[in-house]
């Protein structure tokens, strides 16, 4: 009790009533210690659920691992391959099929290295189905764990193992073609060349004399079986540039000699045509380090091209030479000229400009090959024209061993090959 005088409270009663005040703050501390705890019990438990409620909302099965492959957690819809409770009994790497654990392991220490782990895989249950894993480190106090997101990928793997056979046969595809090219042409080639040796040694009448009927009709197969053997060794250099099986033999010479080649032989051509031909090329050697017969090809298929459509009268130039390191070489004539929406088109196999009824004799290989001949050796080829106006070819291939400047005028030689029966 409290023990009153007229001094005020006796000694005794202060002390008993300061150990009361003194028990019933600490029970309080105690009281709101264990209040804190729990909010923060209740918050960290609060914070759980929204977790893993956002990882049972995410697509696919959402997996906790153990850095063994043991798993802890798992949340969301698990592919109908991977049933979550034999994950829980013998762990992920058992659930996957033995010859892919591997690359599953490998993938888990990437992520536990701290990058993204992924890889696509056969379920042990279901080997006609794939799922798809991407596994990150998680640290937990308890030490580093994974988590591992894991999505049915059976769709996507039945359409690149699909892609992969298409590919494989387009291959084999293409390799047979290959092989029936280079068989073909070499039985082909050789009875034409029998055609033709006999052919040239009847025109020439070098057994004897021959009516001029039978020396003429020589002539015609002589031409007709040279047409075809061009048209066997446009073939096979086609194919052997698609298979990338074509290597360039490089050697120096000068383009000027190449070129006048490539002109002698149209020649004949174009004067039976009636259309002039003619060249600008430098005085000098230009000389280049390229493949010989590529770019005598390039010439002779630019200038056959050239004179097949320019008509009578008609006029056909070609020109080359030296800008810095490339050699340049431009025919141009003035011929029946292309259409622009035709121009977009030539310099593939097999593409013809013009209708039906306009195209002459040909394949369509001439400017495939062209083209393919300049970018084998790192250039290009470009076409201007105008319908009805003519066309220029423009081939530019850094080949040039001798850097000029464009000659000044006067400073080209200009050949001209007459036409039949011309001055």
């Amino acid at each position: 009790g409290w023990m009153l005088g007229g001094a005020g409270p006796h000694l005794p009663a202060l002390a008993a009533l300061s150990a009361v005040l003194t028990a019933a703050a600490a029970a309080l501390a105690v009281r709101l210690s264990w209040l804190q705890r729990e909010r923060r019990m209740a918050s960290a438990e609060a914070e759980v659920r929204r977790v893993e409620a956002l990882m049972a909302a995410q697509p696919g099965l959402t997996l906790i691992l153990e850095p063994s492959g043991r798993v802890v957690a798992a949340y969301g819809a698990p592919p109908a391959s991977l049933p979550v409770d034999p994950l829980f009994e013998q762990g992920l790497v058992a659930a996957i099929h033995a010859p892919d654990r591997p690359r599953l392991l490998a993938a888990m220490d990437r992520a536990l290295a701290g990058h993204e782990g992924a890889a696509t895989l056969a379920p042990r249950l279901a080997l006609d189905r794939r799922v798809q894993l991407v596994l990150r480190r998680l640290d937990d106090p308890a030490g580093p764990r994974l988590i591992a997101q894991v999505f049915d990928a059976t769709a996507q793997y039945a359409r690149e193992l699909g892609l992969e056979v298409a590919r494989n046969e387009a291959e084999a595809r293409e390799q047979g073609k290959t092989r029936f090219l280079a068989n073909m042409s070499h039985e082909l080639r050789t009875p034409l060349n029998a055609v033709l040796g006999f052919s040239d040694i009847m025109r020439q009448r070098l057994f004897g004399p021959i009516p001029d009927r039978y020396a003429e009709y020589a002539d015609n197969i002589h031409q007709a079986g040279g047409h075809l053997l061009d048209l066997i060794n446009d073939l096979l250099d086609v194919s052997k540039i698609e298979a990338e099986r074509y290597t360039l033999s490089v050697e120096k010479f000068d383009a000027r000699e190449v070129v006048s080649d490539a002109m002698a032989l149209v020649r004949v051509n174009a004067d039976d045509k009636g259309v002039s031909l003619s060249g600008v090329l430098p005085q000098d050697a230009l000389e280049v380090s390229a493949d010989r017969r590529a770019l005598k090809q390039i010439a002779l298929n630019l200038l056959s091209n050239a004179v097949k459509f320019t008509p009578e009268g008609g006029a056909v130039t070609v020109t080359v030479e030296a800008i810095g390191p490339y050699l340049e070489i431009i025919v141009a004539d003035t011929g029946l000229g292309i259409a622009p929406e035709d121009v977009k088109r030539l310099g593939r196999p097999f593409e013809q400009a013009g209708a039906p009824e306009q195209r002459r004799q040909g394949t369509g290989l001439g400017l495939s090959l062209v083209r393919a001949f300049a970018e084998l050796h790192g250039g290009r080829m470009s076409i201007e024209s105008t319908l009805g106006e003519g066309t220029a070819v423009t081939v530019r291939m850094p080949v040039a061993l001798v850097a000029r400047a464009p000659a000044p005028e006067g400073g080209a030689e200009i050949i001209h090959l007459p036409v039949a029966n011309g001055g």
